[in-house]
């Protein structure tokens, strides 16, 4: 379809002529310190911040620079078609909203906003075991939007097949499932401001809602929160897994498997040999471990490695079209897309993170026809330079 998504820059341009501007800015950069200027420190830092100095995070822009696109001519691209398929899930795009925890420190309706402006444009949402709003209140504000669940792995086993159960049955057909963060990395931003939502109660409405987790509870966490807050901390925290304890996973869950943190290509094969069907190369976005490898650097290897058995999706860094279109190149079938719609949440709700999404979406179209391609199939590593 021409322009399916690049219609927004026209959409923008026409409406200024009735003296309209778009809602806030369309600049990736500006983005971030418009939403710094809206929020208060402690919300703003938890979702811009980093562990250690934060170069990890850096890192992540970085590698993106080390790449350029190399436009072709006379490619018969007016007309794109964007769509792919990712592990069932048909996409108008390879973007999908990443799992992104607390986010009614961001706006009220948190993922219930989230999840409609995905469902809108036809984005899959990837809805955070660290939500502030439940699984099936969620998927009740996502209709008929594609949905997959994340998972931040419970120590208790109870507790996961309960939390598993929840989400099959409220139609979330992929279970991505996060492996590097099992226990909070040092992150100077958050410890400054004293500032952790879940001490709160504020991130937990997943577990504080499962019939498995209040179980375990001698009274609600309506009636006693500093108790179930408690039990959350010694359920979600602290504990590494092995690659073994996938097989409880698989028991307990019939749909499609990502494993989300991926670094290595011997994980990656790993992440094959344990009969999963996905691994997202990420490193949370520069959150876990200071000074590590920018994802990008890692996603040619690892795509080399296990591209043809598993889907290779991507994460960690993504802002612009030009970055989709180089992590593409590099391998990956689809992207996920985390802290500029956060931002875009932080500014209007379900509105502003449309505007966000068809912002970066409009860039994407653009960009990959600009540079000569009429759809994500048609990109490979030749379309990249090193710098």
């Amino acid at each position: 379809m021409a322009g399916q998504f690049a219609a927004y820059q026209n959409e923008i341009y026409l409406q200024g002529l009735a003296g309209n501007r778009p809602p806030f800015t369309t600049d990736p950069e500006a983005l971030e310190a418009s939403a710094r200027e809206r929020l208060g420190p402690g919300p703003f830092w938890y979702v811009a911040g980093a562990a250690g100095a934060g170069a990890t995070a850096r890192a992540n822009r970085e590698a993106f620079d080390r790449w350029r696109i190399v436009p072709r001519m006379l490619t018969d691209a007016t007309d794109r078609h964007l769509g792919v398929s990712v592990l069932g899930t048909e996409m108008p795009a390879p973007v999908l909203l990443a799992p992104l925890g607390v986010q009614s420190i961001l706006h009220p309706e948190g993922e219930l906003a989230t999840a409609r402006a995905a469902a809108e444009l036809g984005v899959p949402f990837v809805l955070s075991t660290a939500a502030s709003h439940t699984i099936e209140d969620v998927a009740e504000a996502s209709g008929d939007g594609a949905r997959w669940f994340q998972l931040y792995w419970p120590n208790d086993p109870d507790v996961c097949a309960s939390i598993l159960d929840r989400a099959r049955t409220a139609g979330y057909r992929v279970l991505v499932v996060t492996l590097d963060t099992w226990t909070l990395a040092w992150r100077p931003h958050d410890l400054d401001q004293s500032y952790l939502p879940f001490l709160r109660g504020i991130g937990t409405a997943i577990p504080f809602s499962d019939p498995a987790f209040r179980a375990g509870l001698a009274s609600a966490p309506e009636e006693d929160l500093p108790m179930a807050i408690l039990r959350w901390v010694q359920l979600f925290t602290g504990t590494d897994k092995s690659w073994d304890r996938l097989a409880f996973l698989r028991e307990h869950w019939d749909g499609p498997i990502v494993l989300k943190g991926i670094q290595h290509a011997d994980d990656a094969r790993k992440a094959v040999d344990a009969g999963v069907q996905g691994i997202v190369v990420s490193n949370h976005g520069g959150r876990q471990v200071d000074g590590a490898v920018g994802s990008l650097d890692v996603l040619p290897e690892i795509a080399d490695a296990v591209g043809e058995r598993i889907e290779v999706l991507f994460d960690s860094g993504i802002r612009t079209g030009a970055d989709i279109v180089k992590a593409l190149a590099l391998g990956a079938k689809a992207v996920l897309v985390g802290r500029p719609f956060a931002y875009g949440l932080a500014h209007g709700g379900q509105a502003g993170v449309r505007h966000v999404l068809r912002g970066l979406l409009a860039d994407f179209d653009l960009t990959l026809g600009l540079s000569g391609h009429r759809s994500p199939a048609e990109l490979s590593r030749e379309v990249l330079r090193p710098r």
